[in-house]
């Protein structure tokens, strides 16, 4: 078979791995008709695959076959890149709370779920984690008001902050007064429990820092907004001590 027409050897090692995770049992022989690869060629991909941490397991019957160990179970996670994005920031927040418990192998799972990531999306996702910040507990009188957010206003929050577009919102303050804002979410902070979003306010043009748990609505606008430097924030961040993602 010409080079031409086999596959390259990334194609054919995902390829393989979707194969394998089927758990339809495969044949030595057929598998390397179907790859396009010498019997050689098959079993180099097959060390491959397990260096990269799949348990395949070699049977010795007619024609050799290949298969994942019985209990295999990691990996058959397909994440989609918001989902991937969500679970690096939730590693990130994690490691900053230094909690000995959790540590200790948030490093490790971080560098392999960055590795899946294309160079680009890499930047993309250090930029995002950089404008996730991480304070200081709540005091008592703010958590004795606190509310779990809206699912709704999380989802529709989460996608301006992670698309950077313009946001649309209804905000109720402490006193309970309502107000209608466009924003843009630059920053989001975490003072545990609470989250705030530290927003350029179109309208009213300043800087403002709103709790997501008095968003009473939030819909995204079909509008991309420019990052701004933190300095733009740093009267809103005094006295808040802040370790990045």
């Amino acid at each position: 078979m010409s080079r031409t027409s086999t596959l390259s050897r990334l194609q054919r090692l995902e390829l393989l791995a979707t194969r394998l995770k089927s758990d339809a049992p495969l044949v030595l022989r057929e598998l390397a008709n179907e790859l396009g690869v010498s019997h050689r060629t098959l079993s180099r991909d097959i060390d491959i695959l397990r260096e990269r941490g799949l348990p395949i397991e070699a049977s010795r019957g007619r024609g050799g076959g290949v298969r994942l160990h019985w209990r295999w179970s990691i990996g058959r996670i397909a994440l989609s890149y918001r989902e991937a994005v969500d679970l690096l920031v939730s590693l990130a927040v994690v490691e900053q709370m230094n909690s000995p418990i959790l540590m200790a192998n948030l490093t490790s799972i971080r560098r392999k779920l960055m590795a899946s990531f294309s160079p680009s999306d890499q930047h993309k996702i250090r930029h995002f984690r950089s404008r996730i910040l991480i304070g200081q507990t709540a005091s008592i009188d703010v958590q004795s008001g606190y509310e779990l957010p809206s699912p709704s206003c999380v989802e529709q929050l989460h996608t301006a902050f992670l698309m950077s577009k313009v946001a649309m919102l209804r905000y109720e303050d402490e006193r309970g007064r309502q107000t209608a804002r466009t924003v843009e979410p630059q920053f989001l902070l975490l003072n545990y429990p609470v989250w705030y979003a530290l927003c350029w306010d179109r309208s009213r043009e300043a800087v403002r820092t709103l709790r997501c748990d008095r968003m009473l609505s939030v819909s995204v606008v079909h509008e991309h907004f420019q990052p701004r430097p933190k300095d733009d924030f740093r009267e809103a961040l005094e006295g808040i001590a802040i370790v990045e993602t």
